[in-house]
């Protein structure tokens, strides 16, 4: 069947969407994403486990590839799928629910590519700067994004909107005490660097020829000071005296690119 007769025949088997429906909560142990690259990549993910997919024609013509002829569709207006995610979030014709994604364990990561860097968030919590910090350590090779589980943000539609489909990508650690697993990457080789405005060393020059984790604290707060103690260098981003800092998630661009450029370089 060709790729058009294949959607026509699929859009003719889906169900349409009651008036009315819709919480804009997740059934039970699920998790909804929208957006068409988070929902893309999902779909695309082997990984995931997928309930239902709720889609104005519209958003399903902008998917790159075929669903398959039983995958749970169900089509809906615009703005039934409101109903379906957080207040005005953008979800372009698409709301995916499903399971989420299986457990990532550090000795997992820690065994991998050692010019990988690893980014560590202490008590990073906003999903938008979560999920674009995701989105960058995608795009900069990146190992995995370490978080401590309590204080962190959940698994959900606005950090995969921020992401654009890199939460796919990524492998996400989930710890119960950051200190120790940045012992752990400690003992793993990795040098483990502490990104802060009051440093004396740049990024450029406390950069090591090794394995590198990345440390970025919370945005007013910064990093707490255990986790300051555990790190092995302190630097800063060199920008210009007429700012004072930077976004949290500019700053782990900024951070990967220096990683990345020095990776190329040796």
């Amino acid at each position: 069947m060709a790729k058009g007769e294949r959607k026509r025949a699929l859009r003719g088997r889906a169900g349409r969407m009651k008036g009315g429906r819709g919480s804009g909560r997740a059934s039970a142990g699920a998790v909804r994403l929208w957006g068409r690259h988070a929902v893309e990549a999902a779909l695309l993910n082997p990984e995931r486990n997928h309930r239902k997919l709720w889609a104005t024609r519209e958003g399903i013509a902008s998917l790159d590839g075929d669903l398959p002829a039983d995958f749970p569709l169900e089509y809906a207006e615009v703005t039934d799928l409101a109903r379906l995610v957080a207040k005005d979030a953008p979800h372009q014709g698409l709301v995916l629910e499903c399971d989420p994604l299986e457990d990532v364990f550090l000795d997992e990561v820690l065994g991998g590519e050692a010019n990988r860097p690893l980014v560590v968030l202490d008590q990073v919590t906003d999903p938008h700067n979560v999920g674009a910090i995701m989105r960058s350590a995608v795009a900069f090779g990146a190992g995995a994004i370490v978080t401590q589980d309590r204080h962190a943000p959940a698994e959900g539609g606005v950090l995969g909107k921020s992401a654009s489909g890199a939460l796919e990508r990524l492998p996400w650690v989930r710890v119960v005490n950051l200190s120790r697993a940045m012992e752990e990457m400690a003992e793993a080789g990795y040098w483990r660097i502490g990104l802060t405005g009051s440093a004396e060393a740049t990024l450029g020059e406390a950069l090591p020829t090794g394995p590198v984790a990345l440390v970025l604290g919370a945005e007013g707060d910064g990093m707490r000071h255990n986790i300051t103690g555990h790190c092995d260098a302190l630097a800063k981003l060199p920008i210009s005296d007429a700012m004072e800092s930077l976004n949290v998630s500019n700053a782990a661009a900024v951070a990967l690119y220096a990683v990345a450029t020095r990776r190329l370089t040796e």
